[in-house]
């Protein structure tokens, strides 16, 4: 039977009579605390804006003049690099004239290249985001950043020119009768291994944990697609090894090494004890590596993990990119100081040398090359957290430097001392008019193993170089939002130009370093 509208009424007061006579201390516990932030009746105390937690740190970026008005499709220039070539005689004999003097003249050209990035922001998204944070601003800031310390990075390392060598064979070797706490290799087993040397790009894209990346097809906003160079070199042979019996049981360790390739600066390693079945294992900064234990590599987007499924060809150069600081310093055409860290004991390498006065052997040696080539004194000096920590062992290791290096210490008012010391500065005894000191600077992109030796000023009179090096741009950052073609507001950041550097003979590198000092 329906009930009437009367009914219904009438039933509805006598549930909210009955409530109401209900003891407030059972209504009480009908409401209690969420255990979440996003359920129950709770205020969800959001601060806006959102935090950026992430790292913009470009130094070179930030120092080097941006210099807008290059035009045609590259940046031309001539030098003159060396005057009297001959070193002839001033000395003049009666009637008649002084010898006739040579120079040496160089042409230089830099082409013109486009980079930049795109982002977009779903109408959604913008509604959603209302009240919050300006979503469109926030996308936009983001990708200025995201281009600027992508810029850094082809400051330091773009390779549009150097292309490594081939990556020899490894030489590979079994150890046995190790420790317990030794290696962990089968006993009685053949082993492979393999090698793939990397640019600063390569060392960029690699990893264990993703594979190497040889090439890579990079999906445009416009539909289009690039396919772009990983920054590889042609893959090794396999080379191979047996293992022994080891004591205690399957505790063997393998050490393996191959010939330094000039302008890597790093080394993808691969093993396996299934010849023809490696998997890779370890990126090292070196040319050799210590195996202990079975590889364990995996491989992410376009990464390759197994030797066997890379393709035997060299992708070192990106057409796409301006040569960089570190391309420029190994390019031998270019006359700057290189000098590769012999291989020494595999896995081992070999490390920064303590000069026993206070400094580095290595350092030493290069600043005295500057001087006796060019006459110059490098600026700065360019570093990894690794080789910050080596130069300052460098410094303080041995009895000798004891005497030759002076400690300011800071006691505050409890009589307390911070304990740590830092290397911040070199001095160059190799300079015109006296001792220069050079400062000494971490940099968050450089590889380690590697240092670099920047020149800012040049100690040339008359020599018609305002800057050592410039960006020089056909037109400096821009921002293009692009017309609506879907539900969804589409724009990107570029800019084009290339790295002009007027002296490159005056950078220089050290790489292939290994983690420690010799003292």
């Amino acid at each position: 039977m329906n009930k009437t509208q009367a009914q219904l009424t009438q039933e509805s007061l006598d549930l909210i009579r009955q409530a109401q006579q209900t003891p407030s201390e059972t209504l009480a516990k009908a409401y209690v605390q969420s255990g979440s932030a996003t359920t129950g009746i709770t205020a969800y105390d959001l601060e806006a804006p959102a935090k950026l937690l992430f790292p913009v740190l470009t130094p070179f970026r930030n120092k080097i003049p941006r210099v807008v008005g290059g035009e045609g499709i590259q940046a031309n220039w001539k030098a003159v690099t060396a005057i009297n070539t001959g070193k002839l005689g001033l000395g003049v004999s009666e009637g008649n004239r002084g010898g006739v003097a040579s120079d040496s003249t160089q042409d230089y050209s830099a082409v013109f290249k486009e980079f930049g990035l795109e982002q977009s922001v779903t109408w959604k998204a913008e509604l959603a985001a209302k009240g919050f944070q300006d979503l469109k601003a926030l996308a936009a800031s983001n990708l200025l950043k995201s281009v600027m310390i992508g810029e850094e990075r082809l400051m330091i390392g773009g390779n549009t020119s150097l292309s490594l060598a081939n990556t020899a064979t490894p030489t590979v070797a079994a150890q046995v009768n190790q420790s317990a706490n030794g290696g962990a290799i089968q006993d009685n087993t053949g082993f492979g291994v393999g090698c793939v040397a990397l640019s600063f790009e390569g060392y960029l894209l690699s990893g264990v944990t993703g594979g190497v990346v040889q090439s890579y097809n990079r999906a445009n906003a416009d539909g289009s697609f690039d396919i772009l160079n990983g920054g590889t070199a042609k893959p090794s042979a396999q080379a191979n090894v047996v293992t022994g019996n080891s004591t205690p049981a399957n505790t063997n360790t393998l050490t393996a090494s191959v010939a330094a390739v000039a302008g890597a600066v790093a080394y993808a390693w691969f093993w396996g004890a299934n010849a023809g079945n490696l998997t890779l294992g370890a990126i090292t900064t070196i040319n050799s590596v210590k195996i202990t234990a079975n590889a364990a590599g995996t491989a992410a987007g376009s990464g390759i993990a197994n030797f066997q499924a890379l393709g035997a060809t060299n992708n070192s150069t990106n057409s796409l990119h301006f040569d960089g600081f570190l391309t420029m310093a190994q390019n031998a055409t270019l006359g700057g100081y290189q000098k590769v860290q012999a291989t020494g004991n595999a896995g081992t390498g070999t490390p920064l040398t303590a000069s026993g006065r206070g400094g580095c052997v290595e350092i030493d040696v290069a600043l005295k090359w500057f001087w006796d080539t060019y006459k110059l004194s490098p600026t700065s000096i360019h570093v990894n957290s690794q080789e910050q920590k080596n130069i300052t062992a460098c410094v303080l290791s041995g009895n000798s430097s004891v005497g030759a290096t002076r400690f300011n210490v800071n006691v505050d008012a409890r009589g307390m001392v911070a304990g740590g010391f830092r290397v911040t500065s070199y001095l160059n005894q190799f300079a015109m008019g006296g001792s220069v000191e050079i400062p000494i600077k971490l940099h968050p992109d450089m590889p380690a193993g590697t240092i670099f030796f920047e020149t800012d000023d040049l100690p040339y009179p008359l020599s018609n170089v305002a800057q050592v090096k410039r960006m020089l741009l056909r037109r400096d950052y821009y921002q293009i939002e692009w017309p609506m073609r879907t539900r969804k507001y589409e724009f990107g950041v570029y800019f084009d130009g290339v790295l002009q550097h007027y002296a490159p003979f005056s950078e220089g590198i050290i790489t292939n370093i290994a983690d420690g000092v010799t003292v």
